[in-house]
């Protein structure tokens, strides 16, 4: 493994890690400290993870393209495979591991900052409707990361992406989990933020059916979008990576 490749999946680790202590962390802040109005705590989620993300992108994306969520790095290989852009397969997987790890840390890191137990949550949300709303927030997060690769506005995922999450807070009734390794890493925190074993499967099913349905639009609005796999989620330097 090149040394620019280690630095990414590391960058993949942290970022994630930090994405899931943002989300479960402020999550617990939000119910301390708003108890009786549960709008509000989704508010202060919402924010929170909206402002972490995006700062997290800007951060991280120069070393690894800042997936920090296998279905991103998956349409990242799938779209790009045919030009030669984007990551290999295995690299998918090596990406998809650090991504998991990350996120279990990162949920035990904010349980530890709020001197909260690390449990298994207890909070079912396998509904019809939840799963209806990740294929939904899934897809749309896939589709507006390559229409901005495509269209050379890739600078601009950091601040669009975030907003993207921060809006699906709100207008999707699972609350926009739209990645795997987060939903996995929300496993291990009984609070506001969790969501139980028994619903994990059905989500990231979810989530990939929204990957499907995001590939066939991309492909339909930007036939050649493999070509900018490269600059996902923002330009990076890819071919470093690989010597």
């Amino acid at each position: 493994m090149s040394a620019a490749r280690a630095r990414a999946l590391l960058a993949e680790l942290l970022g994630t890690a930090l994405l899931v202590t943002v989300v479960v962390g402020s999550g617990i802040a939000a119910a301390e400290l708003s108890p009786h109005d549960v709008g509000l705590q989704l508010l202060e989620n919402a924010i929170a993870t909206a402002l972490g993300l995006t700062v997290l992108i800007l951060m991280f994306g120069p070393v690894s393209g800042a997936h920090f969520n296998p279905v991103v790095s998956l349409a990242d290989w799938f779209l790009g495979r045919r030009s030669g852009h984007g990551l290999s397969l295995g690299e998918v997987g090596a990406y998809s591991v650090a991504q998991i790890v990350g996120g279990i840390g990162g949920a035990i890191l904010a349980n530890l900052m709020f001197d909260v137990d690390t449990l298994l949550s207890t909070k079912d949300r396998a509904t019809g409707p939840h799963l209806l709303a990740e294929v939904v927030a899934t897809a749309g997060l896939v589709l507006i990361i390559f229409a901005l690769a495509r269209s050379g506005r890739g600078a601009l995922a950091a601040p669009a992406v975030g907003a993207y999450i921060g809006a699906a807070y709100w207008f999707t009734s699972s609350t926009s989990f739209a990645n795997p390794a987060v939903t996995i890493g929300r496993v291990f925190s009984d609070t506001f933020a969790g969501i139980a074993p028994a619903s994990v499967a059905p989500f990231i099913g979810a989530q990939l059916v929204g990957l499907a349905v995001a590939i066939g639009l991309v492909l339909a609005l930007y036939p050649d979008a493999g070509e900018a796999a490269d600059d996902v989620v923002v330009p990076h330097d890819e071919a470093a990576a690989r010597d």
